[in-house]
């Protein structure tokens, strides 16, 4: 009997998630967003990533949690997290222990996120490894999801390797960075991943489209994977101020003081996305290109788009909507109100907390104005 490659791939990752020394395996949730796009549904006091924005019953977060079930220990889930959320995520993420919640005292974009988790992931364990992932985003395909981040888990142990997730597009979109690889040649190690020659910037619809005619850019999903000292070796060659910092509070790791010297010293560090302080320096980047439904959840628009729509295009979220004679729109009210609808085409219907929302998707871009005139 002959299997080709792929088949290869998910029996071995199969076998290997059931083997690995989970122990090692430590996830890490970025949670100190304040996007409030999705309003009156989210607000600056509760962002998107704590709402049942999908209508499940789960919110964003837990969905991220419940993604890497099985895959590694819940003592080894961490949540970075602003300290005025902190007891958010303690409220919806419980089995997570409090002391792996971590709160930012200020916002200094993610590389100084990324950094102070990674030490303080080594002061626990020195050989982790680490996925990094955003708590808001949407997975549809979870079981291969999980197939490969296990891959990832798997080559991050064995290599000094940085991956990156690379989404297969499938539209010219500009609301996203990209990622060029080099599909040439693949790792000896695993096939299935390619060097990254450069990360774009979010482009124009031109030239969105020029990348799509070819087959080697990726949408960006700001999921990483590393070995704990791959990243902090990172850091003290490209980001040695970040890292300075965190070094030198190393002795102070899961102690009484650490929370009152993260709060003394973390506004010191400079305010920079990963991006540009590691993944553009870095020599050992690999990109993972996939394919499991993935978005982040940044529009009503992209929302609609992965919801389930019914013939006239209507995404219909919460248990007394009705529409009638309505076409391409999205209803979002979860609360025990009946909703009914008539007539719009290409409308956001949204009802929270005694608010309702009634705006054409054309001009969304609006909505942040009402949550702040609120």
């Amino acid at each position: 009997m002959t299997i080709d490659y792929c088949q290869f791939i998910r029996i071995f990752v199969s076998e290997y998630g059931k083997n690995m020394q989970k122990s090692d395996n430590h996830l890490v949730i970025m949670a100190g967003g304040i996007g409030s796009r999705f309003w009156p549904m989210s607000t600056q006091e509760r962002p998107k990533q704590f709402v049942d924005v999908l209508g499940t019953g789960r919110t964003l977060i837990q969905l991220t949690l419940d993604r890497f079930r099985g895959i590694l220990p819940i003592e080894n889930v961490w949540v970075v997290t602003s300290a005025a959320y902190a007891a958010i995520v303690h409220e919806q993420l419980p089995e997570v222990p409090e002391c792996n919640i971590l709160q930012e005292p200020c916002r200094r974009n993610t590389a100084p996120c990324v950094a102070y988790v990674s030490w303080r992931i080594k002061a626990t364990n020195p050989h982790a490894n680490i996925v990094v992932s955003p708590s808001d985003h949407v997975v549809l395909d979870t079981e291969e999801f999980r197939r490969v981040i296990i891959s990832s888990l798997k080559f991050a142990n064995e290599t000094d390797a940085i991956i990156t997730l690379g989404m297969k597009p499938t539209r010219p979109e500009t609301g996203y960075g990209y990622i060029q690889a080099d599909l040439s040649t693949a790792s000896v190690r695993n096939r299935e991943l390619y060097r990254v020659d450069r990360f774009r910037e979010k482009p124009d619809v031109g030239t969105a489209r020029e990348y799509i005619k070819q087959n080697n850019f990726f949408w960006n999903a700001g999921i990483f994977v590393w070995n704990v000292n791959t990243i902090i070796s990172a850091f003290r060659i490209y980001a040695p101020g970040i890292s300075n910092i965190f070094e030198r509070l190393l002795p102070y790791y899961g102690k009484s003081k650490e929370q009152a010297l993260i709060n003394e010293w973390y506004p010191q560090c400079e305010s920079i996305s990963v991006d540009y302080a590691i993944m553009e320096h870095a020599e050992e980047i690999f990109c993972f290109p996939a394919s499991f439904g993935w978005s982040d959840l940044g529009t009503w628009g992209s929302l609609r788009e992965n919801s389930e729509r019914d013939q006239a295009g209507n995404a219909l979220i919460g248990p007394r909507v009705e529409v009638y004679g309505c076409r391409n729109c999205i209803v979002h009210a979860t609360d025990e109100h009946r909703v009914v609808v008539e007539g719009l085409d290409g409308y956001i219907v949204a009802e929270k907390d005694d608010v309702l929302l009634i705006c054409p998707l054309e001009h969304e871009q609006d909505i942040k104005k009402y949550s702040e005139e609120r």
